[in-house]
């Protein structure tokens, strides 16, 4: 996760790994692997091992593992990690309760991405798949070994029920998009299944969509009569590496590796999943867990918090040289994490008010005075990749751009690509100040006989801004402070998880902090984060965006057909949603800052897209003896 300061496992966990790893396409598809024509009446079917979106895939049929991983690494040890606040669920496809970290831990699909390549998927799962060029249906061919951690197979009718449930039980938002993909499912045998793809718009998306889901079985969830959409605490049966081993409510989380997992030698899975058990420490607050960690009670933890990164690594454990600090790269697009405005609420309709909302962010000021310059700024949802809108638009950006005349701001075609506004060394600065001030007397709110802000109604200008974590309070204050010298009512209100939980999903908020970044490839999500259909009923799109420009512009990122369609359609995507200021952009950094006990070790080159502590790093025993003999933990 990258959200740096706010130091959280997810900051919605439930919905974020629905969204992230399983149910959307957020790589899409379209080519070729170890291909392999074969004739069914005149079309030509692509039968392989991956496949990939632009481009050839980077692994071949025989490949032996993954480049990224060390194929010896022993397997064995704990790593423990800590987690936010409170779960009340082990389910984490329901927007009932809030899901134990981790908690899709159990779940494989038919497909699999990678960690060193941004369009391309394997066979998990599948062993293969076959689809025609034109991408109208694909068939999945499943692994007869594959097996639930129960010991049962899983077939061809274990993947439809996953489908069918999904697309019942699901969350809104996936329901809508899975409703628009699939027009029909058949069983060909136990271990093959066909899935006939609806044509009204591009393909490009749907083989990987389909091969994402999460697969359940079927016979647990008769026999149980649990559903997708309910909170409970039993986790449905996958066929993933690790189980659960024990869990203490909003306390403590323990996975346990299966030894008789199916899929170990398995060349997707060499060198990974080396970690006998995963535990994950809950903890109410961010100072309580630095000090946990300070204390041995977990051993690994990714610092989000530049304060504490700067100047609190100074305790006894890194003094004696038990705790590693590390700076290791990060090639991924960046959070896309932001104050994301409310555009459900009536104050914030006029884009000139949320303007001047986000002339009043000091991230200049912050990141001097309270990042020790640890960070730089997010201008784009695609920040750090060549995805990223830039300047004034190209003629390719135009052809897309012209239609939409009228229904975008103007500044679109006049003006370079919005850009989070610089400010000084001050806290407040003036000159922002002083256009704040002038943008929201353009909208009609003019400084009253009190210094208030007050629209024709003689209605006062009153933002909140809603946050769990003590983390942000040392970065909200100061911008609430900033927003009152401007004339607007502006509170800080810090609220318990639950409470938190609740009144996000229920969108009863004006500004919170959320991460909207993009993928190299987006795909169908971008309807469930930016689109109007589901604006009223998705988990994701936070900012309750309805706009017809918007959808028009997704639609052709999803009909892209090469990688210079793909990147043209995104800027321009990227230039018009910047343009309706609805969120005000905070901060990234292109590398991991983590700490950890002396007794993890990891590949010498870390690959592009992962981290991958909890993936593909090891445990080395000796050290770990030599850290408890030393006292430690």
């Amino acid at each position: 996760m990258k959200s740096h300061e706010q130091a959280r496992l997810a900051a919605r966990p439930s919905s974020r790994i629905l969204a992230g790893t399983t149910a959307i396409s957020v790589f899409a598809l379209l080519a070729l692997g170890a291909v392999s024509p074969a004739a069914l009446g005149s079309e030509s079917v692509i039968r392989s091992h991956g496949i990939s979106t632009f481009g050839d895939l980077k692994y071949p049929v025989d490949f032996e593992h993954l480049e990224y991983v060390n194929p010896n690494a022993p397997k064995g040890g704990e790593i423990s990690v800590w987690g936010f606040g409170t779960f009340d669920s082990m389910n984490p496809y329901s927007q009932k309760g809030r899901a134990g970290a981790l908690s899709s831990i159990f779940f494989e699909s038919m497909l699999s991405g990678t960690a060193d390549e941004v369009d391309a998927s394997y066979g998990l799962v599948a062993e293969t798949i076959e689809y025609p060029n034109d991408r109208s249906w694909t068939v999945y061919n499943l692994r007869p070994e594959a097996r639930f951690s129960d010991g049962s197979p899983v077939t061809a009718e274990d993947v439809k029920f996953s489908y069918e449930i999904l697309l019942e039980q699901g969350l809104p938002s996936y329901r809508a998009q899975l409703a628009k993909v699939v027009e029909s499912v058949t069983i060909e045998n136990p271990h093959r299944i066909k899935f006939v793809f609806k044509t009204m718009e591009s393909t490009r998306d749907y083989p990987e969509m389909i091969g994402g889901i999460p697969i359940f079985s079927k016979a647990w969830f008769e026999s149980s009569g649990a559903r997708l959409d309910e909170t409970r605490m039993e986790p449905a049966v996958g066929s993933g590496p690790y189980v659960l081993d024990s869990l203490d409510v909003n306390r403590r989380i323990v996975y346990r590796r299966n030894p008789d997992y199916w899929g170990n030698e398995l060349p997707i899975n060499v060198g990974r999943n080396n970690f006998d058990a995963i535990r994950v420490e809950y903890y109410a607050d961010t100072v309580s867990a630095f000090e946990g960690f300070k204390a041995g009670s977990y051993t690994f933890r990714s610092e989000n918090h530049s304060k504490t990164w700067a100047s609190e690594y100074n305790f006894t454990a890194i003094d004696n040289g038990w705790v590693v600090r590390e700076v290791l790269p990060d090639g991924d697009i960046a959070s896309g994490q932001g104050f994301v405005i409310n555009l459900r609420r009536p104050q914030f309709q006029d884009p000139r008010v949320r303007e001047a909302i986000g002339l009043m962010f000091n991230f200049e000021w912050s990141n001097k005075t309270l990042f020790y310059d640890l960070y730089a700024r997010i201008h784009s949802f695609w920040e750090n990749s060549d995805l990223a809108a830039t300047g004034m638009p190209d003629e390719a950006e135009l052809e897309l751009l012209e239609p939409l005349r009228g229904q975008i701001p103007e500044s679109v075609f006049t003006e370079p690509a919005v850009m989070a506004p610089e400010s000084g060394i001050r806290q407040t600065d003036r000159a922002n100040l002083r256009r704040a001030t002038q943008l929201l007397e353009e909208a009609g709110w003019t400084i009253g006989n009190d210094g208030m802000l007050r629209n024709g109604q003689g209605e006062s200008l009153k933002i909140e801004f809603l946050e769990s974590s003590p983390a942000f309070d040392r970065i909200v204050l100061p911008f609430v402070e900033n927003l009152k010298r401007l004339g607007i009512e502006a509170v800080y209100n810090r609220v318990d998880y639950a409470q938190y939980t609740e009144r996000t999903r229920n969108h009863d908020f004006d500004i919170i902090t959320d991460s909207l970044g993009g993928s190299y490839v987006p795909g169908s999500g971008l309807r469930q984060y930016f689109g109007s259909e589901t604006a009223d009923t998705s988990v994701f799109n936070t900012a309750g965006l309805k706009d017809s420009a918007v959808d028009e512009l997704i639609d052709h990122v999803l009909a892209a057909e090469s990688q210079s369609e793909l990147e043209t359609s995104v800027r321009a995507l990227d230039r018009v949603l910047r343009s309706l200021r609805f969120w005000v952009p905070q901060w990234y950094k292109d590398v991991y800052t983590v700490a950890y006990y002396d007794m993890f070790e990891h590949p010498e080159s870390i690959p592009r897209l992962s981290l991958g502590h909890l993936d593909f790093w090891w445990f080395n025993k000796e050290k770990a003896e030599a850290l408890e003999s030393a006292g430690a933990f």
